[in-house]
């Protein structure tokens, strides 16, 4: 039975969503904390990241990038203006912010550019093997999931993932000084817009699940919600992992695979 959600408190305040959605966020978090407690990250913001590893992480991570719009409009297309009020909101948040992720697309290669990696290689190099696991499940999701399953698992997790880690490089002073002067602003600008888009978005997606499942959804889609959200994050850390697994490394779960 799906009793109808409406949000009274801060949007940003997870007291604010129905008991089912803050229990999911916590049984996620030590997933989550996977993705932005990644070594990468510390490496990256210490500006000790080796330049092999730079170029897996600029190419491997560029087809989520480049497709995280075309995810979107796959979840657009689930929707019917006037079915529910979930719906109505999917679809004015879907629609306004699919084209603020296409610019997203060009201000990474910029960045890839400042990093030293050649936009040519980017969009056409041979990404490392075992990176397109986050790519390949949310074009999976989003094509073959339910609308609310889509939005968590890409919206929810993968950008809120984002903002914190794109936060912790963006206000690192010695990484920003690690990249060449002429034109650091400019290769800067997605950690920036990452930094402080996604200080919201998740939690405007998370607003969007809540709305369409209701106050009491059935046991069984809380779960099949909980996956997916873990799945993202489970997919963002192996993809990390395979980024990094240079001469003489293992990523973490490639460890627990072995």
């Amino acid at each position: 039975m799906n009793t109808r959600f409406e949000r009274t408190g801060p949007l940003t305040e997870l007291d604010s969503y129905p008991h089912w959605a803050q229990d999911m966020v916590a049984e996620c978090e030590q997933a989550k904390q996977g993705v932005v407690q990644h070594e990468l990250w510390a490496r990256m913001s210490e500006a000790r990241l080796d330049q092999e590893s730079t170029r897996n992480f600029m190419v491997g991570v560029w087809p989520v990038i480049e497709r995280f719009p075309a995810y979107m409009a796959h979840n657009l297309l689930k929707t019917s203006y006037g079915r529910s009020p979930g719906d109505n909101l999917a679809r004015r948040w879907l629609v306004r912010n699919i084209r603020v992720e296409q610019n997203h697309a060009e201000y990474w290669l910029n960045w890839a550019e400042s990093a030293g990696v050649r936009q040519e290689e980017v969009t056409m190099g041979r990404p490392p093997a075992g990176s397109q696991v986050l790519a390949s499940w949310c074009e999976e999701v989003s094509r073959g999931g339910g609308l609310a399953a889509g939005i968590a698992a890409t919206n929810y997790a993968v950008e809120g993932a984002t903002g914190e880690w794109s936060q912790r490089i963006y206000e690192s002073a010695v990484y920003a000084e690690s990249l060449p002067e002429p034109g650091r602003t400019k290769g800067l600008r997605w950690l920036q817009l990452h930094a402080a888009y996604d200080d919201t978005h998740p939690w405007e997606a998370l607003e969007i699940v809540c709305t369409l499942v209701g106050m009491a959804p059935g046991v069984d889609q809380v779960q099949h919600l909980g996956e997916c959200v873990r799945r993202s994050y489970t997919s963002m850390a192996i993809t990390l992992d395979h980024c990094m697994r240079g001469p003489g490394r293992r990523g973490v779960w490639a460890d627990v695979a072995a």
